[in-house]
């Protein structure tokens, strides 16, 4: 397998001239950037709460992070570009990234969609439909991460881990991850487990489920699913600096805040959710048949995403 060529963060922008791209332009001409109108609103309550989370962020990587590391392409897979809006959005699974996916689509799609509500979710997910950092050369990844606005929604990380276990193994029509991963946690985690339980591997449990997070062997053997997978791993915030970390827990005014900052609040409509959400009362009740003990590992093994983003212990774990 071809080994991924790192970059450097601090290589001269001026590179990305000399490849032809010559920053944001609208019609033509230039245009008030997006970074400009979230340093021009500092005095706007949203703009301070933004701020103080910024803050928080950097401070607590400052604070757990010792070495910092160089970036490879796989780490900015997530990292979807909006040339036009000079956008740059880290998607996290299950902190509606369908509907910001809509959204970016209708911003890069030169008037092919004009409501994101009307996109179909499974259209929002082909690859080819939005463009990603990593398909870059590495003066335009430069450019993009210093004049692009960066921006990143994140949720309560067992909330969302509940979520996506709700979505991926209680739903019938997700046979794909049954066959992929249920028959595989089926195997490992349940003792005296049925034939047509290892064959279909749909009725996995959520205590299944957590063991199968916290053996060794499961990320020796490969990444975590990104539905999964910690936020600060698909996103990276100790080396890509955001300017807005959005959270699923204020949804609709952090998403009217950035569709703001890019001069299309009163433009585009950001689709409602149909689906029921998954709130704390819920997670506690996955939570309940859950052994102590392993509480406690699934918290330490999520605990830089409680951390970075200011979430407190959830009052249902048992983990002292």
């Amino acid at each position: 397998m071809q080994r991924q060529k790192p970059f450097n963060l601090q290589t001269c922008v001026t590179a990305a001239a000399r490849d032809g791209f010559l920053g944001p332009r609208w019609n033509g001409k230039p245009r008030r950037s997006p970074q400009q109108a979230l340093h021009d609103n500092q005095l706007d309550p949203s703009s301070i709460q933004h701020q103080e989370r910024r803050e928080l962020l950097a401070s607590t990587c400052k604070a757990y992070t010792k070495k910092r590391r160089v970036l490879t392409s796989e780490d900015l897979k997530h990292l979807i570009v909006d040339d036009t809006h000079s956008l740059l959005y880290c998607y996290v699974p299950k902190v509606a990234c369908t509907n910001w996916k809509r959204v970016m689509m209708v911003l890069t799609g030169h008037g092919k969609y004009t409501e994101p509500a009307q996109i179909p979710a499974n259209e929002a997910h082909i690859p080819t439909n939005l463009r990603s950092l990593s398909e870059f050369s590495t003066s335009e990844i430069n450019y993009r991460l210093r004049n692009y606005l960066k921006f990143v929604f994140v949720r309560d990380p067992f909330e969302r881990l509940v979520s996506a276990y709700r979505n991926k193994f209680t739903r019938t029509y997700n046979t794909a991850f049954h066959k992929r991963y249920g028959t595989k946690i089926i195997e490992r985690h349940r003792r005296d487990p049925s034939p047509e339980a290892l064959e279909r591997g749909d009725d996995v449990t959520f205590e299944e489920f957590v063991y199968y997070l916290v053996d060794a062997r499961t990320q020796r053997e490969e990444p975590f699913n990104e539905h999964w997978e910690r936020a600060h791993s698909l996103c990276h915030p100790c080396i890509v600096h955001y300017d807005v970390v959005g959270k699923y827990e204020t949804l609709e005014e952090d998403t009217q805040y950035v569709l703001q900052l890019i001069g299309v609040g009163d433009s585009i409509k950001f689709p409602s959710s149909k689906a029921p959400r998954t709130t704390g009362g819920m997670a506690a009740e996955f939570f309940k048949g859950v052994n102590h003990f392993y509480q406690r590992r699934l918290f330490n093994l999520y605990k830089m995403d409680f951390l970075l983003f200011n979430y407190s212990v959830p009052h249902y774990l048992h983990i002292r």
